[in-house]
């Protein structure tokens, strides 16, 4: 998703929205926000059918229109599960029809190990002025520290999308959290700010308390630099638990109570961890090309790391620095808002960094303990073997394409999301010789508790640009205009999902409405309907010109996971996959974005000849 606009609106608000000052310049809007609406059966029929076409045979297509038919048609099944779908959404205390049940399909109840599957890295731009890899970890923990004020105390104004506030609910999930291990479904646990002032840091997979506030008073830069120097020095190489939060969910699941149960110290490292306002890694690598960063970042060699904390800045020995961030309770945005800015304070040095206040009673910090028993270093042991056999069957590559940004692409006037969607599916299309369903993230935030919405990517306009790109006898000007029919089609199916009017969460909450013992209509039973929804591409876009890299997995093993920004005069690819050639994608992505450019270049008005 773009960055949102986050100044204050001056236009007023429409009808419906009213501030509440009480919850605080951050939640202001929160109960006012529209709730998020349940669209017609007939227009989600519509546009279903519609996003099926371009990748099904005639026939096939056929079949489906009949199982769509059926299901929609008067005193058909889709009409009694809309009729309970829009009873749930109008009852008074539900903020958002769809929340609790995509929580727990799409993350708390999802099994298979957060790294890689469900957590995302940013990688940061090189600050110059901060080599030392203690002065750098001191500079992020104030700027992040800076912002944890403005959330704890509800300051944070609300982010705005087309000049309407978003739910900022996520942000309370943002700090002082963690996710814990359960069966059937994992949990969330949040921990009082006031009482939990301190940061978790790890080192040689040692694990480190370290207050933030001492005294009442927030610890100065070159305090922090003092403390993460202390722990420089005497951190000693221990067994690397961090390693247990890369298992399998049900996995970890089993050795969670285990590993808390074998002491009364690991008990209390394990919540002074889970309390912890967030996590710094102090890795010992100094990852030097941005594929080397971007693994750094996105797992890392699986141990000094807790993977199911929301927040963890990395901080190599080179003085490079990045963030992982569990997906669970909080999307992407949050977190780019927050590494963005806290990158923003440190690059302009807005905050007082340089203040060489050091108070002669600081503290020490205290390292948190396990007693690891010979089970438990099984477990450890069985963590590792099974975290380097998943990360070993995974591809990066980073396209970091120099040729041009969105600086071009707005003098084409073309939505930049929407024509970099379409370098993707060139790129597909000349890999593959078709193009296969595509996934990007769409924010419903606009509403109550939103979150995202599936923007389906593939049209029957972007499957006519792509063969006609490949058909060299297809004149340019036909394909410029082929071009402009895919980005208006790719442009007004985002919108109608984020306006909450995509098709698959609708088709998600209606089969949820099935009871027990109910037959499941022959809609969900189509083979188009598992088909459409399988992500051969995963694809979503964060951009900020202090990152110089971000990504995260591809969804099915036979996918893609295309993670890009679109910066002024630059497009940057994080390009995964499972050993399906993310050298060759990598190369068709920065083929396709330079067809496009010579496809589109003539036509720009030529610069006006001075007299």
């Amino acid at each position: 998703m773009a960055p949102t606009n986050l100044r204050r609106q001056q236009s007023s608000l429409p009808a419906g929205y009213k501030e509440d000052h009480s919850k605080g310049a951050m939640l202001r809007f929160e109960d006012s926000l529209p709730r998020l609406p349940v669209p017609t059966l007939e227009e989600t029929a519509k546009r279903y059918l519609k996003s099926v076409h371009p990748l099904l045979s005639k026939t096939e297509f056929e079949a489906t229109t009949k199982a769509v038919n059926e299901f929609v048609a008067p005193g058909g099944p889709g009409e009694e599960l809309q009729r309970r779908l829009v009873a749930r959404r109008e009852q008074p205390e539900t903020r958002n029809w769809i929340s609790e049940w995509w929580n727990e399909a799409a993350y708390m109840g999802y099994r298979d190990p957060v790294v890689p599957y469900v957590s995302y890295f940013y990688s940061h731009r090189d600050d110059r002025k901060r080599r030392n890899p203690a002065k750098r970890a001191a500079a992020m923990a104030t700027a992040v520290l800076e912002f944890k004020k403005a959330v704890d105390g509800g300051s944070l104004e609300p982010e705005y999308m087309k000049k309407l506030p978003m739910a900022m609910n996520s942000y309370e999930w943002m700090f002082n959290c963690c996710r814990v291990p359960k069966k059937p479904a994992d949990t969330s646990v949040k921990y009082p700010f006031k009482e939990n002032p301190h940061i978790v840091v790890v080192r040689k997979n040692q694990f480190w308390k370290l207050p933030h506030e001492v005294g009442g008073k927030q610890l100065t830069t070159s305090e922090l630099e003092l403390q993460f120097k202390r722990i420089y020095e005497n951190a000693e190489k221990s067994p690397a638990v961090g390693f247990l939060t890369s298992q399998n969910r049900d996995v970890w699941a089993e050795v969670y109570p285990r590993l808390k149960a074998a002491s009364g110290m690991n008990a209390a490292s394990v919540e002074a961890i889970e309390s912890a306002s967030f996590l710094i890694c102090l890795d010992d690598a100094s990852p030097i090309t941005l594929e080397e960063r971007a693994r750094q970042y996105w797992h890392g060699d699986g141990s000094n790391r807790w993977y199911d904390k929301p927040l963890q800045f990395i901080i190599n020995d080179n003085g490079t620095s990045g963030f992982m961030g569990e997906h669970s309770l909080m999307d992407g945005t949050p977190t780019h808002r927050l590494n963005d800015h806290a990158n923003m304070l440190i690059f302009s040095n807005a905050l007082p960094f340089d203040d060489p206040t050091i108070r002669s009673n600081l503290p020490n910090p205290t390292p948190l303990r396990f007693t690891i028993t010979p089970e438990l270093q099984k477990d450890i042991d069985a963590a590792q073997a099974h975290f380097n056999g998943q990360i070993g069957a995974h591809e990066l590559r980073v396209q970091a394409y120099q040729g041009y940004g969105k600086g071009l692409i707005k003098k084409f006037k073309c939505s930049p999301d929407a024509y970099v969607q379409m370098i993707i599916q060139l790129a597909y299309h000349k890999f593959y010789g078709k193009n296969r369903p595509t996934y990007e993230s769409a924010s419903t935030r606009r509403f109550q508790e939103g979150r995202t919405e599936t923007c389906r990517t593939v049209s029957d306009e972007s499957v006519a640009f792509c063969a006609a790109m490949a058909d060299h006898s297809i004149p340019a000007e036909k394909c410029q205009q082929l071009f402009r029919d895919a980005l208006n089609a790719h442009v007004k199916y985002i919108t109608d999902a984020s306006d909450g009017r995509g098709v698959d969460r609708h088709l998600f909450g209606l089969k949820k409405c099935l009871k027990d013992g109910e037959p499941v209509p022959a809609l969900y039973q189509d083979p188009a309907f598992s088909y459409s929804s399988t992500w051969f591409i995963s694809s979503s876009q964060l951009s900020s010109e202090y990152f110089n890299g971000y990504g995260w997995s591809q969804v099915v093993d036979d996918g893609w996971g295309i993670a890009y920004m679109i910066n002024e005069n630059s497009i940057q690819f994080n390009v995964c996959s499972k050993g399906l050639g993310s050298d060759k994608m990598s190369f068709y992505l920065n083929e396709a974005a330079g067809d496009i450019r010579d496809l589109m270049l003539p036509t720009l008005e030529a610069p006006k000849a001075k007299l």
